[in-house]
């Protein structure tokens, strides 16, 4: 595998929205590490892989949120993260965006949608 292979860490408690995820950023040509449904396991490995992406579910398993998972991820990573999730509301929204370098795709995400937001942050 090349070195400039880029990473990316999906964190969804939906193992079927995971694989698909999974599909659709393998087809992108990303080495894929997935099926993690805990924020604090989304912490850890981000310390442990250094991703060059994060999609991060809001709603996860255990005590932590995705939001809440990105701001301790942000106190060591500035890694850019696309949130995905099935909250539209505005409060979601908002908090979700209140964390730095943060994208936002509403459920269901399709393959065309990904790949426009990875083109906006440059991983394209």
């Amino acid at each position: 595998m090349s070195t400039d292979t880029k990473t990316v860490l999906i964190v969804e408690d939906d193992l079927i929205l995971n694989l698909l995820y999974e599909s659709f950023m393998e087809k992108m040509g990303f080495e894929t590490h997935g099926e993690l449904v805990y924020g604090k396991t989304a912490v850890d490995m981000t310390k442990n892989i250094s991703p060059d992406l994060i999609l991060m579910d809001i709603a996860l398993e255990g005590d932590m949120n995705g939001i809440e998972a990105m701001k301790k991820i942000r106190e060591f990573s500035d890694v850019p993260v696309i949130f995905i999730t099935g909250n539209s509301d505005a409060e979601h929204r908002e908090k979700a965006m209140a964390t730095s370098n943060s994208y936002y795709l509403i459920k269901p995400v399709e393959f065309e949608d990904l790949k426009e937001t990875l083109a906006e942050i440059g991983l394209a």
